[in-house]
C-alpha cells in the first residue's frame, strides 16, 4: 500500500461523512461524485506499473461514476425541484456520529479477517465502513434520491473490496460491474421521476398509498 494509496483511501471516507452530516442534496451528489473521482484515481494510486487493465478500469470508473451517474442525479432534483433532506429518520449529526462508530468497527474487524494479502486490510476496512455508510443513508433517509446516493455509497465499498483482486478478475467483469451500477441507478432514476409526478413528492413514504383497490 502505497502513501498515495492511503491518502485516496482516506478521502473515500471524509466523502462519506460529507454525505452523512449534509441535508443538501446537491451537496451529496457532488461528495458522491468526488467519491467516484477518488475511486478511479485508486487503481493508479495503488500499482506503481500501470497496464492497459489498470488504466482502462480509472477512465471506465471516472466517466461512470465521477461524470455520468453525477449528472443524471443533478438532472433528477433539477426535474423534482427538491433541494434538501428535510426530515430524516435519523438525525444529521446522529448519523455523522453512527458513521463514525462503523468506521471504527470496520477498521477493528478488517485486520482478523482471514486475508491473503495483509497490505490490503486498509482497502477492506474502507470497504466495509463505504457499505455500512450506505446502508445508513439508505435506511435513515426519505428522499429517493439521497437513497439512490446511498446504494451508489454502498456499491462504491463493493468497488473498493473488488480492488484487492484487481489482478485476479477479468477486465470485462469489472466493466459489466460498471454497467449494472448505472443501469440500476437509471431505473431508480425512472422510479423517483414517477414518484414525483404522481404524488408531487420524493419522500419514499409515499409509496405507502400504493394499495390495491
Amino acid at each position: 500500500m502505497t502513501g498515495l494509496g492511503a491518502l485516496v483511501l482516506v478521502s473515500v471516507v471524509l466523502t462519506d461523512f460529507a454525505i452523512l452530516g449534509t441535508s443538501r442534496l446537491s451537496t451529496c451528489i457532488r461528495a458522491i461524485g468526488l467519491q467516484g473521482l477518488l475511486l478511479a484515481a485508486l487503481p493508479l494510486a495503488l500499482h506503481a506499473s500501470w497496464s492497459v487493465h489498470i488504466v482502462g478500469l480509472a477512465l471506465g470508473t471516472a466517466l461512470v461514476k465521477a461524470a455520468v451517474l453525477p449528472w443524471f442525479l443533478t438532472w433528477a432534483i433539477r426535474e423534482a425541484n427538491v433541494r434538501r433532506e428535510v426530515e430524516p429518520l435519523v438525525g444529521f449529526a446522529t448519523s455523522v456520529l453512527l458513521g463514525t462508530v462503523t468506521v471504527a468497527a470496520a477498521f477493528l474487524v478488517a485486520p482478523r479477517l482471514p486475508l491473503p494479502d495483509h497490505e490490503g486490510t486498509l482497502l477492506v476496512a474502507v470497504a466495509l465502513s463505504n457499505v455500512l455508510t450506505g446502508l445508513i443513508v439508505l435506511t435513515s433517509r426519505l428522499k429517493a434520491i439521497t437513497q439512490v446516493v446511498g446504494y451508489l455509497m454502498l456499491e462504491n465499498g463493493i468497488f473498493v473490496f473488488g480492488l484487492t483482486q484487481t489482478e485476479r478478475v477479468p477486465f470485462l467483469l469489472e466493466l459489466g460491474v460498471l454497467l449494472d451500477v448505472f443501469v440500476g441507478v437509471f431505473i431508480m432514476g425512472i422510479v423517483v421521476f414517477h414518484i414525483n409526478r404522481e404524488f408531487d413528492s420524493l419522500s419514499s413514504t409515499e409509496l405507502e398509498e400504493l394499495k390495491d383497490t
